[in-house]
């Protein structure tokens, strides 16, 4: 009995090992193929690398051969139009020098000729006590010669004022000359920049033009003040003006109220739109529905901020700059006959009988770009009252009080 005991005992454990043996070659093979299916995904990864390595070598490459000496060429053409302009502002600097030179010349033959015209009147006086035969000749000669001593100095007053109107002209071409000259100065420096740091342009400070303008009036005598309070208002909305032009109302006709445009950097159109409403809002404009109150009767009486925390009727000692400067701009519109004004999405219109003001979107702001209309201030008030009620402000009754 033993005997069989110890038998199947030995029969067990050779079961056993021959189970465990094949057990273990079973985990080599699948650890071998794990291993090989790692290799595998190894050498992949490797293919990868390598054909990354490859198009970036071949990127680093095509970048040295074209965009490098594009922007180097860019470069050279930007400095090349700084000093063409340079070139140019040194030549008007000299024909304004020439001009002046001779201004002082005419100056001087308008005095000779005045002495002259002096001088022959007496003469005529001489001869006219000395004899009376041939005097009728003689004074004939002397009229003579004083018209044309009149004509010649007619001429050289019409020339002087031609010469006035040249230079107030060159003055003004030099002054947008500056202008471009500084924005395309900036321009280049946030081109250098960006090229050298490889970040992509920004413009801090308002370098970019971000918002335009116009101002017009018909009132000539209320033109540089108005022009003053509107550059004051844009100073104080944190803007700054790039360049501006300007041209007649009927092109180039002489006395023609001027069209002003302005191209204005500081701040984006969307932070001056919220500006704005946020500034009419707080003006005394809460619930703008065309210049009515909510209760749909009496018109807004006036533009005044109240500061948070102060008794019912008591103002603040000092308004903010921009609310005064926004209402310096309107009280000078509202004392002229015909007017418009805007600041990037503000437009603000004065006819003879109202004054609307209006704080458009941006598509609005981008019609307004392309449409005439808005230059005369009827068919911009009639333009401007379709827009919804939230966007308009009436301060015709406002304007009025003191």
């Amino acid at each position: 009995m033993t005997t069989v005991v110890l038998v199947v005992l030995c029969v067990v454990v050779g079961a056993l090992e021959l189970y465990a043996g094949r057990q273990s070659r079973n985990q080599a093979t699948a650890f071998g193929r794990r291993v090989d299916e790692l290799n595998e995904q190894v050498t992949k990864q490797n293919n990868v690398l390598v054909t990354v390595g490859e198009q970036l070598t071949a990127e680093l490459a095509r970048v040295k051969q074209d965009v490098l000496p594009a922007l180097d060429g860019r470069l050279r053409h930007n400095h090349e139009q700084v000093e063409e302009l340079a070139g140019r502002v040194h030549q008007a600097d000299e024909h304004l020098r020439v001009q002046a030179g001779r201004l002082h010349d005419l100056e001087q033959q308008r005095i000779t000729l005045a002495a002259l015209r002096r001088k022959l009147g007496e003469i005529e006086s001489s001869v006219r006590s000395v004899t009376g035969a041939g005097a009728a000749a003689v004074e004939g000669k002397v009229e003579g010669a004083l018209d044309r001593l009149a004509e010649l100095e007619r001429g050289g007053e019409e020339i002087l004022e031609l010469q006035r109107t040249l230079t107030r002209t060159l003055e003004d071409v030099e002054d947008v000359v500056t202008e471009l000259l500084q924005y395309t100065e900036g321009e280049l420096d946030d081109t250098v920049t960006a090229a050298l740091t490889g970040r992509p342009r920004d413009h801090p400070g308002g370098t970019s033009v971000t918002a335009t303008g116009r101002l017009w009036t018909r009132d000539g005598q209320l033109e540089d003040i108005l022009s003053e309070m509107y550059e004051r208002c844009v100073r104080a909305s944190r803007l700054h003006v790039r360049f501006r032009t300007a041209e007649g109302t009927d092109g180039t006709a002489p006395d023609s109220p001027e069209r002003r445009r302005y191209f204005l950097g500081g701040q984006a159109a969307e932070d001056l739109a919220g500006a704005f409403s946020a500034l009419l809002i707080s003006a005394g404009a809460e619930a703008p529905k065309n210049g009515l109150t909510s209760n749909g009767g009496d018109r807004r009486a006036g533009l005044a901020r109240v500061e948070a925390g102060l008794p019912p009727g008591v103002e603040p000692a000092r308004a903010p700059e921009d609310e005064e400067s926004l209402k310096a701009l309107l009280r000078t519109l509202s004392e002229c006959s015909g007017a418009v004004a805007q600041i990037g999405p503000l437009m603000a219109v004065r006819t003879r009988d109202e004054l609307l003001c209006a704080v458009l979107t941006a598509g609005q702001s981008l019609e307004l770009e392309s449409d005439e209309v808005f230059w005369d201030p009827s068919s911009a008030t009639e333009r401007l009252r379709r827009l919804p009620s939230h966007q308009l402000w009436d301060l015709t009754a406002w304007a009025s009080t003191p």
